[in-house]
């Protein structure tokens, strides 16, 4: 068995740096909506089973919140200080690797980078859930690029088309 990382991806590789120039295009409210909602659809339901106090459905609400100027960045830096203390505590390698997606989708309204690193935990959750934890590297980053393919894609449907405010990054990575 091969050592489990803890993201999968690399930021060098083609696919990869074509989602980044993407990710350049948008606002922080595109991105962070559309990470919210990846995260909430496909990730959540990894973690809730290890998650009793709902802690990271609450952190998702939040960024909701946020976006819709119904909560302050303030009560969202907080909650973000829960979920990865959260995150940290969790064990089981898809589980964690969700709960860190999450909370890295969440932190996007405030990082922008975050869509990037969000990306490779859910690409490390979805592998570890679906393949178990007895593969190979070579099945695990195969299955990673298969996630990075279905998160460009939702990126591209909700893409705003020359997207007034979009972010500047220095990915440094």
């Amino acid at each position: 068995m091969a050592k489990l990382r803890k993201m999968l991806g690399k930021a060098d590789d083609a696919e990869i740096v074509t989602f980044m120039r993407q990710i350049e295009t948008q606002s922080k409210t595109t991105l962070a909506r559309w990470a919210a909602d990846c995260a909430k659809n496909w990730y959540l339901p990894i973690a809730q089973a290890a998650d009793p106090t709902d802690c990271l459905s609450h952190l998702l609400d939040t960024v909701q919140a946020c976006l819709e100027g119904k909560a302050t960045q303030k009560q969202l830096k907080e909650q973000l200080r829960e979920g990865r203390g959260l995150a940290q505590r969790m064990t089981e390698p898809a589980v964690q690797a969700a709960a860190r997606a999450i909370v890295t989708a969440c932190g996007v309204l405030q990082t922008p980078t975050n869509a990037l690193g969000f990306c490779f935990y859910g690409a490390a959750a979805a592998a570890y859930h679906e393949l178990g934890l007895e593969r190979s590297a070579v099945d695990y980053d195969s299955r990673a690029r298969v996630e990075f393919e279905r998160l460009s894609q939702t990126l591209k449907q909700v893409m705003v088309p020359d997207e007034a405010d979009p972010v500047q990054v220095d990915w440094n990575c």
